[in-house]
């Protein structure tokens, strides 16, 4: 497979240090990967780091409605200075530099991009442990931009159990692979509902293949998450930092020693 050729990595804003980042990224979009960049945030602030999450998602920001922020950022002569969740983690969304959170971004691609550079470059992230990059879906202009020019230390692809998404997320792997970006795992979500009244795990999408096709890539398969009410309700109350993950625990752990 040919190999992408690579740009100059930019460099973060001067007061900036961040030791680790860590893009999420899906083939497709509706697997839930807000949420999982979310959840794995919350996990890792948890866990005793410093965390940020910048969000690449230009034209589809849910990051903020997550962690229940509003309103705009500051803009002061070290930079841009992110919001902060309840929690402490950092939070750059193109939501923070509109009027209305509700308005569309109707921008081309490289326009899109220079936006995800800027929140790179141009932000005051000051002294972060971990970062998680919300990528948008598929391995367009966005996704290609961050590969090429940011200083990746591993990404983690999310996925769900249909079928059609593990040929989708093999397209995802292939680009992953390509430019030489390291694969930390993949992590299934929706992956089944335990009924409340027998505690069976019931596979509601079917039961996914995700073992046998992480195995042929030789990739991990960092964690399963669970179908819950619990989970979509404190996404929509802005409250995802009250999650007990429990989950997510062998993702961290998997992460924190190979990124």
């Amino acid at each position: 497979m040919a190999k992408t050729a690579t740009l100059t990595k930019l460099n973060f804003n001067a007061i900036s240090s961040v030791k680790k980042v860590i893009g999420v990224i899906s083939g497709k979009g509706g697997v839930g990967k807000s949420l999982v960049t979310a959840l794995l945030a919350s996990a890792f602030r948890k866990n005793g780091h410093n965390v940020a999450i910048l969000d690449a998602d230009i034209t589809g920001p849910s990051i903020p409605k997550a962690f229940g922020l509003k309103g705009s950022t500051s803009v002061t002569d070290q930079g841009i200075i992110p919001k902060e969740s309840k929690t402490g983690i950092k939070i750059m969304s193109i939501n923070f530099l509109l009027n209305d959170e509700t308005q569309p971004i109707i921008w081309r691609g490289p326009l899109i991009a220079s936006a995800v550079k800027q929140f790179w470059s141009d932000v005051a992230w000051g002294d972060i442990d971990y970062m998680f990059v919300d990528m948008p879906p598929g391995t367009g202009d966005v996704p290609l931009t961050v590969f090429q020019s940011f200083k990746l230390d591993g990404i983690v692809i999310v996925t769900s159990p249909q079928e059609l998404v593990s040929m989708i997320v093999q397209k995802a792997i292939n680009m992953a692979k390509s430019m030489d970006i390291k694969i930390l795992g993949i992590i299934e979500n929706m992956s089944y509902f335990i009924c409340p009244n027998c505690t069976k795990k019931h596979h509601i999408f079917g039961n996914s293949d995700i073992e046998s096709a992480a195995q042929k890539q030789n990739i991990k398969v960092l964690a399963k998450i669970p179908i819950d009410p619990a989970i979509s309700q404190a996404c929509d109350n802005g409250q995802i930092e009250n999650i007990d993950a429990q989950w997510l625990i062998p993702a961290v752990y998997s992460i924190e020693n190979n990124a």
